[in-house]
């Protein structure tokens, strides 16, 4: 594992991404997580965390930061902690804690980070949402053989604690399953109702039949924006693109940077202008180290959007999250034409970002 992270690095990778609150990266100590960023850290790179915890599922949030926090001291590279949220009832509020211990450690000169996607709900498979990692163990068929055979019981009362933990069976929507596409769209509770079974039971019955992608709704606008307030937050999207049409992902997918803008500048002024345009240019090329990128000067490529601040807006919902943004007018990717005049160029002048890094005499 030494091995690869540092051929990565030496390829022109950016960092080290981990993610300890999935299997099988939750098997994970973190005197391991330390030692693979201290490879990326020779290289000057950063270090990524899908943290370990954002709930109270395990370790709870503040010590999943906790974590990152100690990965960044003692690898000596910056710190990420990716997708910053305080999700679930039971953690509803312990952003001002876990935001404490990032200035805190900023103050005592670590470099530590966060990304936020400015969403309510989060979104994940059933499987990293409702399943105890001590189901996964040995992968997705011994999972199976869990849940319909002897542990099913034991397995049955984990989820059910976990449907509780994520607001409860109407707060989980089905965004993907290729079974039945019939489904997507209704939460466990419906499916509870329509088909006379606990919720628990739905949920197995759907991981059984091969899985199903889920909108979890568990987040409060408070902890939102005091985690977008802090200057050291980045604006992230988490979400790849679906075909137009297949299923009901989370519209982040394409709405996450004009809903920060239309939402939380022009309608709640949570926030001003300059401050959230920074975080999703200047601060996120600051951070992993993206030289003559998120600025506007001469010389460096030319990455710009152009856009009317009055009528920026996401257009996606969580209904209908298959809709591209309005507002955005010219978009120039390395220098070329993306979008003009408020159609598609065509043009696909984007490219991989790698850190050119000069080889050593050893190499």
């Amino acid at each position: 594992m030494l091995d690869l992270t540092r051929a990565g690095m030496k390829a022109g990778g950016i960092g080290l991404s981990s993610g300890p609150y999935y299997a099988p990266g939750s098997y994970a100590k973190t005197d391991e997580l330390v030692a693979l960023a201290k490879v990326a850290s020779e290289f000057g790179g950063v270090y990524s965390s899908h943290i370990r915890d954002e709930s109270d599922y395990t370790i709870g949030l503040v010590a999943a930061v906790d974590e990152v926090i100690t990965i960044a001291g003692q690898a000596k590279l910056a710190g990420i902690v990716t997708h910053m949220k305080a999700l679930g009832t039971g953690t509803w509020g312990l952003s001002a804690t876990a935001v404490k211990h990032i200035e805190d450690a900023r103050a005592r000169g670590l470099s530590v980070w966060a990304d936020q996607y400015p969403y309510e709900a989060s979104g994940t498979s059933i499987t990293g949402a409702l399943v105890p990692r001590w189901a996964q163990v040995f992968g997705d068929q011994a999972m199976i053989r869990r849940a319909k055979g002897d542990e099913r019981g034991r397995f049955l009362k984990d989820v059910q604690t976990n449907i509780t933990r994520r607001g409860g069976p109407e707060s989980l929507v089905i965004a993907r399953f290729e079974p039945d596409p019939s489904l997507e769209g209704r939460n466990l509770g419906e499916l509870s109702k329509r088909w006379n079974k606990p919720p628990e039971e739905v949920a197995l019955d759907l991981l059984v039949r091969g899985g199903a992608s889920l909108v979890s709704f568990n987040m409060t606008e408070q902890d939102i924006e005091h985690i977008m307030k802090q200057p050291w937050t980045m604006t992230c999207t988490d979400g790849g693109l679906t075909p137009m049409g297949v299923g009901k992902p989370h519209p982040r997918a394409y709405g996450a940077f004009p809903r920060k803008l239309r939402l939380y500048v022009r309608e709640r002024h949570a926030i001003d202008w300059p401050f959230a345009i920074r975080s999703m240019t200047g601060l996120p090329a600051t951070v992993f180290g993206l030289r003559d990128r998120g600025v506007i000067r001469q010389g460096a490529w030319a990455d710009v959007v152009v856009f009317d601040p009055a009528r920026v807006r996401d257009t996606a919902t969580y209904a209908e999250p298959h809709q591209i943004a309005e507002g955005m007018i010219d978009i120039v990717v390395n220098g070329q034409l993306a979008r003009h005049d408020n159609r598609f160029t065509g043009a696909l002048a984007g490219k991989v970002v790698t850190i050119e890094r000069e080889k050593t005499a050893s190499e």
